[in-house]
């Protein structure tokens, strides 16, 4: 009874709303805050990282692309794996942007001041499933 009186009164229901299916934006997004998780840590810098990638990409204010990034956030962590965020984007994103997304991913890993083994591993195959030449990743 609580419960729903709370609910009412503070405009929040207890059935959060449905993520949107990803498309290459969301994917994106997914994959920077994959990659930014890969190490099992999640810092301030990597965020505001993704924050600015996202701002830059989409021509979105830094309000906007904090939103977008928490919705990615939750389409990471609820949806498919690295293959169906990296089909979504290689199939609608031609080769050269595609690189600008392992840039981009890059940035995130840098973010932190750090590259450990786990983040390399994660943008190594996120590269292999966007079809990115290894000669072309700017990853060692």
């Amino acid at each position: 009874m609580w419960d729903g009186l709370l609910a009412r009164l503070t405009g929040k229901t207890s059935e959060p709303k449905p993520l949107p299916e990803p498309d290459e934006q969301l994917a994106l997004g997914a994959l920077l805050v994959r990659v930014a998780k890969s190490d099992r840590e999640y810092h301030v810098a990597e965020i505001a990282e993704i924050d600015s990638i996202l701002s830059k990409s989409f021509d979105i204010n830094a309000v906007e692309a904090a939103k977008m990034r928490a919705t990615c956030e939750k389409l990471e962590a609820q949806a498919p794996g690295t293959p169906d965020f990296a089909l979504i984007i290689r199939e609608h994103v031609d080769y050269a942007h595609r690189l600008e997304v392992v840039n981009a991913l890059w940035d995130v890993i840098l973010a932190d001041g750090r590259d450990t083994p786990e983040e390399d591993a994660a943008l190594h195959e996120i590269e292999d499933h966007l079809g990115i030449d290894p000669k072309d990743s700017p990853a060692p």
